[in-house]
């Protein structure tokens, strides 16, 4: 055979026992790209769209950049974006009006969190929960069948969706960002482990039982399926193939040492998936499950919450042992408030980690960051004041070619966040009449 005429589905998989592990994007998937001949719009290219929570708002003179629109600077809590800055957007004067508490009175954390993707009012109760469809899921619903998930929902703490965690509000509003529907949120995974599974493992639920319990890595099993691909690849395919299981197999290395490492602190508890701790080493390792859900399209559409709404996390890895929450009431007392500047700055340090390494992640026509629309940000912006307008938000990539990056744009006052939504479902070629409350589309984006 001749590699050079080897042709792949997009779609191909490696299959074992008890898990279906996908493959990044190879030479051999569109072998129309290798012609001279070829037109850049020969290879679709799938857009990919994640979506990163955080708690509490920001210290705004610290996170707003300086500048014009194409000639700015990077704010000091921001600073961490500096090796993708040209990838992306920081985008001004947002608002989620129905964050906002006019009758409904206090409660702006659970509504911080309810709005964030939806931009729908939540009905003020603590049991009959009534909100609306967020983003990701009007994309997912449409991708459906496209992808081995339709999305990814992963967290760094669990969810409480019954009782009332914020002046009459649900936990679940202060829980989840992601809704399948008004009454549904959609669950998130938080150990590493179980999030790993999902993505990556099979049907067969006695036979993934056993592969955790003897600890046997997925690469193991699909191993044949691997070596009898790899004979057939060229050079430049069996070298994004050794970079793609290397990077799955680091991954799996690092849950196994936090799971033993849980055994032996805690011999009394049977901890069979494994917590972490460690806030950063948590967060990038949800981080790189994402990565390695785009890469290998399994998924086009993923959340993550780096913290519930009005959390109390203490970053003791940064020297601060006041909680999160706590300190956003900071009533301008310059000590919190440079130590909520510091957790700024360390989420946003988080967040970039991200970007690099989609944007260190080759895909067809560029990297993974290219083809991505990342959205992080607050459904609050002062959280000393409880604001809900001008949001702490960047979007990061250019959807394909389909966004001018490297701004800083007004989108004017007021604008409805929601606006911003129905412009990345249209990117995501995932178009919606409405959402939320928004009034029209974000036409600043292209």
């Amino acid at each position: 055979m001749n590699l050079n005429d080897l042709t792949l589905d997009r779609r191909t998989i490696l299959r074992g026992v008890s898990a279906a592990l996908g493959l990044p994007l190879l030479e051999a998937m569109t072998p129309m790209a290798r012609s001279a001949f070829a037109s850049a719009d020969a290879v679709k290219r799938p857009v990919r769209m994640a979506c990163v929570f955080v708690p509490n708002g920001v210290i705004v003179p610290k996170w707003r950049p300086t500048g014009s629109e194409r000639d700015w600077q990077l704010s000091e809590t921001l600073q961490p974006l500096s090796p993708v800055k040209e990838k992306v957007n920081v985008i001004s004067n947002l608002t989620l009006d129905n964050g906002r508490g006019y009758k409904d009175g206090a409660g702006d954390h659970a509504r911080c969190g309810a709005t964030f993707l939806t931009a729908a009012r939540p009905l003020k109760t603590s049991s009959n929960i009534r909100l609306g469809v967020s983003v990701d899921q009007v994309a997912a619903s449409q991708l459906a069948g496209q992808t081995r998930l339709p999305s990814i929902e992963l967290g760094l703490l669990g969810s409480r969706n019954a009782g009332s965690c914020d002046s009459g509000y649900s936990c679940a509003y202060s829980s989840n960002i992601s809704w399948r529907n008004e009454t549904q949120p959609m669950p998130k995974e938080t150990v590493p482990r179980l999030a790993f599974e999902r993505m990556f493992g099979g049907e067969n639920a006695a036979a993934r039982r056993e592969t955790n319990r003897t600890r046997q890595s997925i690469l193991d099993v699909v191993r044949g399926d691997a070596q009898r691909l790899m004979k057939q690849l060229g050079k430049n395919d069996r070298r994004k193939m050794d970079e793609y299981f290397t990077g799955v197999r680091e991954i799996e290395s690092r849950i196994e040492r936090i799971e033993q490492e849980d055994a032996t602190a805690m011999p009394d508890l049977d901890v069979p998936y494994g917590r972490v701790e460690a806030f950063r080493e948590h967060a990038r390792l949800m981080f790189d499950l994402m990565v390695v859900g785009f890469q290998t399209d399994t998924t086009r559409v993923a959340t993550l919450m780096l913290d519930n709404a009005g959390g109390n996390r203490r970053y003791t890895e940064i020297g601060i042992k006041d909680s999160h929450h706590g300190m956003s009431h900071h009533r301008d007392k310059p000590e919190l408030v440079g130590n909520l500047q510091k957790i700024d700055r360390y989420l946003v340090e988080q967040f970039s980690y991200f970007l690099q390494k989609l944007d260190a992640t080759e895909d067809a026509g560029g990297s993974l960051l290219d083809q991505s629309m990342v959205l992080y940000g607050s459904g609050i912006s002062d959280g000393n004041r409880h604001r809900h307008e001008d949001l702490p938000i960047v979007l990061a990539g250019s959807a394909s070619g389909q966004i001018e990056t490297g701004r800083f744009i007004d989108a004017g006052d007021e604008c409805p966040m929601a606006n911003l939504f129905l412009s990345m479902l249209d990117l995501m070629g995932t178009p919606a009449e409405s959402i939320g409350d928004s009034s029209g589309r974000l036409d600043k984006l292209a």
